[in-house]
């Protein structure tokens, strides 16, 4: 398949609704080298043992307590607990929980944590529908193409304007899994994206909370819940990413749309995703190594009088908490990042500054 997608001007954008929707409809099984499936393969893990592990985090709790009042039917299983639930909440919950720790992967061009609404949403429905490895593989490399492709047609501007845009491209990508996994043709899954379109979940305000891991497992839940409306008929605007009122300009003032199609089904954006060695903000990765290397090369806390850093503003901005109350804040938590590695806590005459 191949489109040329030229600059356009805002109300001459190209058809991207139906671009993508022809890409993951046509696409074929395993179309992308060994590589590609290799690196699927490692997300999906990497996300599995993610969800498994805050499987009994408060807000898995939470969430399952909610869900529990819809009195939900028993389609598909919460990782690392014995409760199913309908698979729409199996989808939310453990699209969570997959995000609860941010250990998840992440796509470094767009800090898109493609994984979580992607995987959330393909293996709630693939175990109601009994799909097998096969499909779930393809399937997440489809759908995190689409969430990632259209991230980078928008990033950085989306995210500036306070946009999680894990979640806020998220319910693109499981809407255009859940289309492939269920074999929606085109224009079924056309409607499948425009449905999503309207459900961008996620502003940055919500960093350190529990609402922060919803963000996923929200995107989870309305990109699989867009592609059972559009398998049953349900109708949008087939022009609803890239229309002058739709989704993408609404959302953002950049619009590259050379980013849509550029190398469309031949290199896959998954090809771009990256496992963190820490449990937090990938922001503050660069300072946390920074003290770890220190502290493999025998510095104590004793040994430094205070920490100054030069950073990115994002540093600040999301991860500026000085007294964090919980895990949740700690993970957005610069000072207590820095804290953890070089054991200031043992030393009460230190401090960073």
């Amino acid at each position: 398949m191949s489109h040329t997608i030229a600059a356009a001007a805002d109300l001459n954008a190209p058809p991207v609704t139906k671009i993508l929707a022809e890409f993951v409809t046509s696409h074929p099984s395993q179309g992308w080298t060994p590589e590609v499936d290799h690196e699927a393969h490692r997300t999906f893990l990497n996300w599995l043992g993610c969800a498994i592990g805050a499987a009994n985090h408060e807000s898995v709790e939470s969430s399952l307590a909610a869900i529990r009042e819809f009195q939900p039917a028993p389609q598909a299983s919460i990782l690392g607990r014995k409760d199913k639930v309908d698979m729409g909440g199996a989808a939310l919950i453990n699209g969570i929980s997959s995000h609860t720790f941010d250990f998840d992967d992440t796509h470094l061009k767009t800090v898109i944590h493609p994984a979580g609404p992607v995987a959330s949403a393909i293996l709630a429905l693939g175990e109601h529908t009994n799909v097998n490895g096969r499909q779930i593989i393809d399937s997440l490399i489809l759908g995190i193409d689409v969430a990632c492709r259209v991230g980078n047609a928008m990033y950085p501007d989306h995210y500036h304007r306070g946009w999680h845009i894990t979640g806020s491209t998220g319910m693109l990508g499981s809407a255009a899994a859940c289309s492939r996994l269920m074999g929606l043709d085109l224009q079924k899954t056309t409607m499948t994206l425009g449905i999503a379109a309207s459900q961008p979940v996620g502003m940055r305000e919500q960093f350190g909370t529990m609402t922060k891991p919803f963000h996923p497992g929200g995107a989870a839940r309305a990109g699989q819940l867009s592609a059972l409306l559009a398998k049953h008929g349900f109708t949008a605007s087939p022009k609803a990413l890239e229309a002058g009122h739709g989704y993408m300009q609404t959302v953002s003032t950049k619009c590259d749309w050379s980013e849509i199609d550029r190398e469309l089904g031949k290199s896959f954006e998954i090809s771009l995703n990256t496992y963190k060695p820490f449990a937090c903000g990938i922001v503050i990765h660069p300072a946390i190594d920074a003290c770890a290397q220190l502290r493999a090369q025998g510095v104590k806390a004793e040994d430094v009088e205070r920490i100054e850093l030069r950073v990115h503003p994002l540093v600040l901005e999301l991860t500026g908490k000085k007294t964090p109350k919980d895990g949740l804040e700690g993970k957005f938590s610069v000072y207590h990042g820095l804290c953890c590695l070089l054991d200031f806590w043992a030393s009460r005459r230190r401090r960073i500054r």
